[in-house]
């Protein structure tokens, strides 16, 4: 089973099949948000009177630590850390942008991109740090 973990205190934020974020709207209101542990998989719950709309920018935090999970890669990516069954750890960026479908795994110079939207972000795409396979 993968395991997903905060990239400042390194807590578990995987809870039997959803990744449990804090998340705050563009109202400046918070909720928890629930998402897919299976990457490629933008299915999420939350619960009903917590309004978000299609194209409106979320501000993911772990819900341990509350550090906000801003990626230093782009603003509107956030970004968590997988560990699979063999131990081995790789970074997940993920859009933080309702209803954009993107999410990159990346270890090493690799990057995994899925999503009908990965290729918005092309930092992924380009430059000698990252090569991108399917």
């Amino acid at each position: 089973m993968n395991d997903f973990l905060c990239p400042q205190c390194g807590e578990h934020i995987r809870v039997g099949e959803n990744i449990i974020f804090k998340v705050r709207n563009s109202k400046k209101q918070s909720a928890l948000l629930l998402l897919s542990p299976q990457i490629g998989n933008y299915t999420s719950i939350k619960h009903p009177s917590f309004e978000i709309k299609t194209g409106e920018y979320l501000e993911f935090y772990c819900p341990l630590c509350n550090a906000s999970l801003i990626s230093d890669i782009h603003k509107n990516l956030a970004k968590v850390i997988l560990r699979d069954e063999t131990g081995t750890h790789s970074d997940v960026y993920f859009s933080q942008i309702v209803g954009e479908q993107s999410t990159y795994q990346t270890k090493g110079d690799s990057v995994k991109a899925s999503g009908s939207d990965a290729g918005k972000y092309t930092h992924f795409r380009v430059g000698e740090k990252f090569k991108k396979y399917l």
